[in-house]
């Protein structure tokens, strides 16, 4: 359909000439020339920003004061926080996140019926796609059958799914489906789907270029940066909202500058360099700041090592991580299979709109670091989160430490494995993992790492038995040229065989560990550990029988493997011994970089991504034969366990709320710092005592079938029973217990979502406490929509992460932080007091107000909050009860 554009004016529309076709734009030096600021020197990352205001200003939603802002945001040094209208190009999404999007479209659809519109009111007004790669299990791993019964098993467990994503595709326009078995949705994106400058007709039949630009249902949507695509994770409410047109507030943002200088050396990975620069961003402090890298550096760094840093910028915590457009990304663009005439225009427009990076791109940043590239080593992240940054030759002197002192258990306790002729002690790696986006995509690593098989299966070595391993790349075109180079057959050789083309390990599908040796790490209590190429590694993410996670490039997941074990200097002790006893160093199996860039050069070829792309959206037999009704509104099955209607707009009125004063809450939970995303909402297995297991079993469904939260996140019933149920999830209202419990309104030890259940049923509104960076991690909606579902009214904490603040208030529920020093420890809070809130009845946006704590012995603390609803289409969406209920209301006055 066409793209829709504020106005017409002659002042910044302008022609560009690529070729022999001529194309319109909307051009900032035009604006410039019309006087609205100096937009000379501001960074492309906001450069493409600006040119949204211009293509959509219409005096209302977007004012020509909005334009005038960019320029005052250059002369005030890069800071000016105007509230703002950004509207996206597109939507992409994952079925994780995907399928309670597409849940809530046809809820809403069913809602906007009730309230007498029409269910074809609602449809994606952009362009929507939703890439299946969340599901995959790796159940079998090791062999040459693992890929095709672990495929199996992923439509037997999810084909309820799969036939209501099918259903989606034909209901909604604007709305494709990338099938199970193709890729990683930010790889697919990266390879195929991004254009880098899109162009369209707009409403009057004139074509238009424009910079390409998406928001994702997922934190990592900002991998696509790396080839100057602006993109960032929301969740899924905020996504839904996007893609029915309504416009992303946000408040102009802040631009960090990264100098990247010199080039890697010999021995290093675009891992062990992103890993360095999540530790240094994470250090400087870039939550909600765009972050823009810049410098000579980047004339040596290949778009597949900037894509890995744009990737992880969830894990710095930046909005996005932006590198402007240049020689590079056309190279990219060319050997990925695009097409020539967009190669064109990309290049044409990038250096007349000002986005292009030559040799005197110079802009204004907020501020800066720098970093050479030349003093990365080889490194990994651990065990808890990913700016946990060591040197590997560092690695085992560091583990020693976290045992010690975090995980508070000796070393060199061994127990037996039944069956086996091996013990199992902490710090073993269970499970080595080539997983994620974040590296799979990069081509120069995942050859790398199968140059380390190579040359490992040369001198006999083979992973050690107790390692679950597993090579799940982002797209087919891995295959292609890893076959292509011979190197599949040596990662074969020792067991990296293909599982998959999914997540897999990084989202938590890990799959379980061989019985006997999750019963021996059960009964030691042992920690044992995981090592993947992804860019996840908190608590209770990767598999249940593991506490300790490392991030690393893949060529060391296949050292780790070969090793075994955390307990280990990788960089200068043997890794292992030939079958004739001779000691193996990991210098004597690691490629030279030279290896590396020519198999590089002779096997990822434009072909093999125009091969590979043809025919995406077809899919494989099992995909085509899923059968679907037509039908404008979805018939709900009553008896399913994955899919169901859930209850945000059943009963609702035309007319929107009042926010009012919250009055003698209870709290649910105090949480610690750095609570992410994963604690509040797991995304993986669970057992048959949980709430939600107890759910599954009453309705029959076998332990073998509960599959994972996150495969069932179209049932509410299930996922408001797994917040705040991460199995290493510490309350501190109780002493030392993990999971997800809390005391009940009879004092008595039980789970959250019990309790919650019975404080909503005596009509008592709950407050959860927290610490710093409250809901970090995945751009998981479930975590706001569970928090919501489960009665919970206000969010107290020390600071919030981004999106999951956003995604707080697009459910209704109001985030608060805490100011003038206090903290919930400062407070001395046990979660027996009360709390109520005031001034809420008259809030505006960033309000202070005052809060009353009454505690468990009836003495009163009076303290002051600071409302973090941030913008004032925010404080419409809290009167709603939330931002769909605004969508719906506003569609239903419109019918």
């Amino acid at each position: 359909m066409p793209i829709t554009v504020g106005h017409d004016s002659a002042k910044t529309r302008k022609t560009l000439t690529v070729g022999d076709q001529s194309i319109a734009y909307y051009s900032i030096n035009a604006a410039q020339d019309a006087g609205l600021g100096d937009f000379t020197r501001l960074p492309a990352a906001l450069k493409v920003v600006l040119e949204n205001m211009l293509r959509f200003e219409d005096g209302k939603t977007v004012s020509l004061d909005d334009i005038k802002a960019f320029a005052e945001w250059g002369a005030k040094g890069g800071q000016n926080p105007r509230e703002i209208a950004y509207r996206p190009a597109r939507v992409l999404m994952q079925d994780f996140t995907g399928v309670p999007a597409v849940v809530d479209l046809a809820a809403m659809r069913d809602g906007i019926v009730a309230l007498g519109g029409k269910a074809e009111q609602i449809n994606p007004l952009n362009p929507v796609d939703l890439v299946i790669d969340h599901s995959v299990m790796i159940d079998e791993f090791g062999n040459p059958r693992a890929f095709q019964m672990n495929v199996d098993r992923e439509y037997e467990r999810n084909m309820e799914r799969y036939t209501f994503l099918k259903w989606g595709q034909s209901a909604f326009n604007n709305f494709r489906v990338v099938p199970p078995g193709t890729g990683i949705c930010h790889q697919v994106n990266l390879e195929y789907l991004a254009q880098t400058v899109w162009s369209d007709k707009d409403q009057n039949g004139e074509q238009v270029a424009y910079p390409d630009t998406l928001v994702g249902t997922d934190s990592h949507t900002t991998m696509v940066n790396g080839m100057a695509v602006l993109g960032w994770g929301v969740g899924g409410i905020e996504a839904e909202a996007a893609m029915l047109g309504q416009p992303i507030s946000m408040l102009i943002p802040e631009v960090i500058g990264f100098e990247l200088t010199g080039r890697m050396v010999e021995g290093t990975t675009g891992t062990d360099l992103v890993l360095k620069v999540v530790e240094m961003l994470r250090a400087k402090g870039v939550v909600s700041k765009f972050v823009e890298f810049y410098g000579e550096g980047l004339d040596h760094l290949p778009l597949a090592d900037r894509a890995t840093i744009a990737n992880m910028a969830p894990e710095y915590g930046a909005t996005c991580g932006f590198f402007p457009i240049d020689g590079e990304t056309l190279r990219y663009l060319r050997n990925t299979g695009r097409d020539e005439d967009r190669i064109a225009l990309v290049e044409s427009y990038a250096k007349e709109n000002g986005l292009w990076r030559g040799a005197d791109y110079a802009p204004i940043y907020t501020d800066t670091l720098h970093l050479d590239m030349g003093t990365i080593v080889p490194a990994i992240s651990g065990p808890k989160r990913p700016q946990d940054y060591v040197a590997l030759t560092n690695a085992k002197q560091a583990f020693t430490h976290e045992m010690a002192e975090t995980f508070k258990r000796p070393m060199g306790k061994e127990v037996a494995v039944a069956g086996e002729d091996y013990t199992m002690e902490s710090g073993k790696v269970v499970i080595a993992s080539i997983t994620s986006c974040t590296n799979t995509s990069n081509p120069y690593v995942m050859i790398g790492a199968g140059l380390v098989a190579r040359k490992a299966a040369e001198l006999g070595l083979d992973r050690k038995p107790w390692v679950k391993t597993s090579l799940a790349p982002g797209s087919q075109v891995v295959s292609a040229y890893l076959e292509a180079a011979g190197l599949q057959d040596d990662l074969d050789k020792i067991g990296f065989n293909l599982v998959g083309y999914g997540c897999t390990t990084c989202i938590g599908n890990s799959g379980p560990l061989q019985k006997e040796i999750s019963a021996a790490i059960a009964e030691g209590d042992l920690v044992a550990t995981s090592v993947l190429s992804g860019n996840r590694n908190f608590e209770g993410r990767i598999s249940p029988d593991v506490r300790a996670n490392y991030l690393a490039s893949p060529p060391l997941v296949v050292a780790y493997a070969l090793a075994g074990t955390m307990d280990i200097n990788l960089a200068n002790d043997p890794i292992a011994q030939t079958p004739d006893g001779k000691d193996v160093y990991l210098k004597d199996i690691w490629p030279t970089s030279q290896e590396v860039a020519e198999l590089v050069e002779a096997t990822v070829t434009r072909e093999a991504f125009q091969s590979k792309y043809a025919d995406v959206f077809k899919g494989d037999d099992k995909w085509q034969g899923v059968k679907t009704t037509d039908s404008e509104t979805y018939d709900w099955p009553a008896t399913s366990t994955y899919v169901q209607n859930p209850p945000y707009f059943q009963g609702m009125s035309k007319d929107p709320g009042v926010i009012t004063n919250l009055e003698g809450a209870k709290v649910l939970a105090v949480l610690g710092d750095m609570i992410t995303t994963d604690h509040i909402s797991p995304a993986g297995s669970f057992a048959t005592t949980s709430p939600a297991g107890q759910y599954l079993t009453e309705r029959q469904v076998a332990p073998r079938e509960f599959n994972s939260y996150g495969s069932r996140r179209g049932n509410h019933e299930i996922m408001m029973r797994g917040t705040f149920a991460n199995i290493r999830i510490k309350n501190e209202m109780l002493d030392g217990v993990e999971g997800g419990y809390t005391l009940g309104p009879d004092g008595k030890q039980t789970s959250i979502f019990d309790a919650a259940m019975a404080h909503q049923e005596a009509g008592t509104p709950l407050v959860i406490f927290g610490g710093e960076q409250y809901g970090a991690g995945s751009s998981r909606d479930w975590a706001a929509k569970g928090t919501a579902l489960l009665g919970v009214k206000a969010v107290i904490a020390e600071s919030f992460e981004r999106i999951h603040r956003s995604n707080l208030v697009g459910m209704g529920v109001i985030p608060f932080e805490f100011t003038g020093g206090d903290t919930r420890k400062s407070l001395g809070l046990t979660g027996e007091e009360t709390v109520s809130i005031s001034g809420l009845d008259t809030i505006q946006p960033l309000q202070e107000v005052p809060c009353t704590i009454t505690m468990a012995d009836g003495t009163v603390k009076e303290i002051t909050l600071k409302c973090r609803i941030d913008t004032a289409i925010e404080i419409e969406y809290i009167e709603h009860g939330g931002v769909l209920h605004y969508v719906l209301r506003n569609l239903a006055k419109a019918a």
